[in-house]
């Protein structure tokens, strides 16, 4: 029980990283980005150039992977995003649709259609025994990272003075300017971060989730629904909601195998009949 315990914390710690950037944006920025799982996998398939093509080791891919989608993100934003912070919803969600397929046919084009292999280096193999639980020392690998950047995000975004800028950007970009605030760039450098996030996420993910040229299709609705549940308004919201759905996916499988895979929809729909502003959505001040 402790095991299915701890693969699904990990799951939904995985989760959680990949789909928080898609939180910042779409809660902070009031901006819906579904083309955010293509940061996702471009993380997880520079991990795989770097490991398996130039045989490097899997500890410099987190920060390489990070560091790729961040500055994609960068110029994606500079480019295209920014000119649709002011659209409608739709049109910022037929965009980024838009960009999933453009996304999709690259890396079919560059990588090719079959399912990407990343081997662990030899450190992260194998399983240790914790509290009579046979924990896999990746799993606990990916507790103890994303655990970390969990207290880092809420950290930065409710104690910094950068987190306050950036409410304020939100609230009021005109008024945030009239105080010396740089809106602008404050908006490039959270998208960054975001799509940073989602790299990371998705290098982290290689060796457990199936790295595919329609990863960003297959995910999307995960990180939808990790937003349904949780809210956009914390952090913490979506962090517990990740692994709620992560323990219950992992224990539905298990248990029951032949439904395993429809109990995290079925955990969403009832969120939605009974809370729809979500489970850990805060209550708007009056």
């Amino acid at each position: 029980m402790l095991t299915i315990l701890f693969d699904g914390v990990a799951y939904g710690m995985l989760l959680f990283v990949l789909a928080v950037g898609l939180c910042v944006t779409l809660g902070l920025m009031n901006f819906i980005n579904l083309a955010h799982g293509a940061f996702a996998m471009a993380g997880g398939y520079l991990t795989v150039v770097m490991m398996n093509r130039m045989g490097l080791s899997f500890y410099w891919c987190l920060p390489a992977a990070f560091l790729f989608s961040a500055v994609l993100g960068v110029v994606l934003e500079r480019a295209l995003y920014r000119r649709l912070y002011d659209k409608t919803h739709l049109d910022q969600v037929l965009f980024s649709i838009g960009l999933i397929f453009m996304a999709m046919a690259t890396v079919d084009y560059a990588m090719g259609a079959s399912p990407q292999i990343v081997n662990l280096p030899p450190s992260l193999n194998g399983r240790i025994e914790i509290l009579g639980a046979n924990v896999g020392v990746y799993r606990l690998f990916v507790i103890a990272i994303c655990g970390l950047l969990t207290i880092g995000l809420q950290f930065v975004i409710a104690k910094t003075r950068f987190g306050s800028r950036l409410r304020a950007s939100v609230d009021d970009g005109r008024v945030a300017r009239g105080l010396g605030i740089d809106v602008t760039g404050i908006f490039a450098l959270t998208f960054a971060v975001g799509s940073g996030l989602a790299g990371l996420g998705g290098a982290l993910g290689a060796p457990i989730l199936s790295m595919d040229p329609s990863f960003p299709l297959k995910y999307m609705i995960f990180f939808l629904i990790v937003i349904s549940i949780g809210g956009t308004t914390t952090i913490t919201g979506p962090f517990f909601a990740s692994i709620l759905l992560g323990v219950a996916d992992v224990a539905g499988k298990y248990f029951v195998p032949a439904i395993g895979g429809f109990i995290i929809y079925t955990i969403m729909v009832a969120v939605l009949i009974f809370r729809p502003q979500g489970l850990f959505t805060r209550s708007a001040k009056r």
